[in-house]
Order: C-alpha cells, then structure tokens, then sequence
C-alpha cells in the first residue's frame, strides 16, 4: 500500500498502532462498564476522585487535575459540576489567585471512591495484567517509559505511575 510507504509506516507498525489503540479501548470501556453497574460511576468521575484522594489535602487546582485526568478544562468542569451536585466533590477558591479554583474531595467522595476501588482494581487485574505472561511486566514498563521519558504518556504526573518506576 502506498499510503503507508509514502507516510513512512510498514504495515506491521500500523498494525501494532491499531493493536494498541484497540487493546486500550477495550480495556477502558470494560473497566467503565463494570463500575457504572456496580457503583454508577463513570470511569473519568473514578480517576477524578482518585487524583483528588491522592493529592496532598485531598485537593487539585483545576487546571492540574485536568492535565492529570487527561481532560479538556472545560471537560473536567463538565464533570465536576456533575460530582458536586452529587456531593462527591466540592470547588473552593485559590487564596492565592483569584482565578483559581480547587476541587476537593468530600468525604462521600472519599466514601465512594473505597467502594468502587476493588471493583477498578479487580477490573485492571482480569482485563490487563492477568493477560501478561511472565517478565512481560517488566517489558511493558520498559517500553511505557520510554514514551513517558519522551513526554508522550503524561503518566509521570499521577503518584500512582510514580510508584511503578
């Protein structure tokens, strides 16, 4: 195919880009899947209260919280109206910059985050490293922080992906 000649792309590179991209979309919709039923939580409201319940003082200004959740600002404000109306989350402002907003964790926030974890957890094991054979954990790193080093994953920001390195 000339396409992929022309753009410098073999058909094996593309092929394993499709991969890629497919194996992290099935994932993610399974892991949403499971939390909508068993805790009526979207996958973007748990990685929110997981930054939130992470963060020093259970707080994150918006404009980081966005960058670490992967979401647009007005996306991530999208959502945490949804949160506060649901008493997950509240907004309160930056001392230091009029601007500024914080979200923050409530307590029902913190709550139903503990609920819901064992089911993300439990999700990413059967979806994801149940499928990896031995030392392939260790290849996967390897390969994920690359990129990382690169600047393309962004990951470095979540203390979560801190604590695999």
């Amino acid at each position: 195919m000339t396409l992929l000649r022309d753009e410098g792309l073999t058909a094996e590179e593309l092929a394993v880009w499709r991969m890629l991209q497919r194996a992290q979309v099935r994932i993610t919709r399974r892991l949403e899947s499971e939390l909508l039923v068993a805790h009526d939580l979207p996958l973007a409201s748990y990685e929110v209260l997981m930054q939130l319940a992470e963060a020093a003082g259970r707080r994150l200004r918006m404009n980081d919280l966005a960058d670490r959740v992967l979401l647009s600002r007005s996306g991530l404000t999208r959502l945490i109206d949804r949160l506060q109306r649901d008493g997950l989350v509240t907004r309160e402002a930056c001392p230091d910059d009029a601007r500024g907003l914080f979200a923050v964790l409530t307590e029902a926030g913190a709550g139903r985050l503990a609920e819901a974890t064992p089911t993300y957890l439990r999700g990413i094991r059967t979806q994801f490293l149940d499928m990896l054979g031995n030392g392939e954990m260790g290849q996967i790193r390897a390969m994920l922080g690359r990129l990382d080093a690169a600047g393309v994953t962004g990951a470095a920001a979540s203390p979560v992906f801190r604590t695999l390195r």
